[in-house]
């Protein structure tokens, strides 16, 4: 499971869905890489729903972080692409997200270089790819290593599903 094709948005978004299921009772750090456009907000609109968050799930380009209640703790999307410093990471409260229950995914950090962001389990690359996107994912630690199989194992599920 080290790329993927994905389609459209809506085959972007149910990539998502199934990383949820992997999440569903853990948490995790995953950075998202690739061009501005390439889907990752759409990859977050998914998770987050399959999460069971209803309502608007916004980018959080212009506000840096936008966070999501789950029972069992917290989803939080970060935008980093407009961060003019590691100090501003501070402010926006980046210790307060390191908690084994919170799901954090994370725009753009490369541009924070200084090892002030938490460690990524998984570390995603969203390309375009002809007409679609491709993912390509790579496991930065155990708990990155069960979630990628997790999520392997719900794409073969949806897909035996027809999905």
């Amino acid at each position: 499971m080290n790329r993927l094709h994905v389609a459209d948005a809506a085959a972007m978004e149910a990539l998502g869905g199934a990383l949820a299921g992997a999440l569903r009772n853990t948490g995790a750090v995953v950075y998202l890489r690739g061009d501005l456009g390439a889907g990752k907000t759409t990859l977050v609109r998914g998770v987050a729903r399959g999460l069971g968050i209803q309502g608007r799930v916004r980018s959080p380009t212009y506000t840096l972080v936008e966070g999501y209640e789950l029972p069992d703790g917290m989803l939080y999307h970060l935008d980093l692409y407009r961060l003019s410093g590691a100090g501003e990471l501070e402010f926006l409260g980046i210790r307060e997200l390191e908690s084994p229950d919170n799901r954090v995914f994370i725009e753009w950090p490369e541009r924070v270089a200084d090892g002030t962001l938490p460690a990524a389990d998984l570390v995603l690359l969203l390309e375009t790819d002809g007409e679609g996107r491709a993912v390509s994912i790579q496991a930065m630690t155990a708990r990155g290593r069960r979630l990628a199989a997790g999520w392997q194992a719900g794409l073969t599920e949806k897909s035996k599903a027809g999905v």
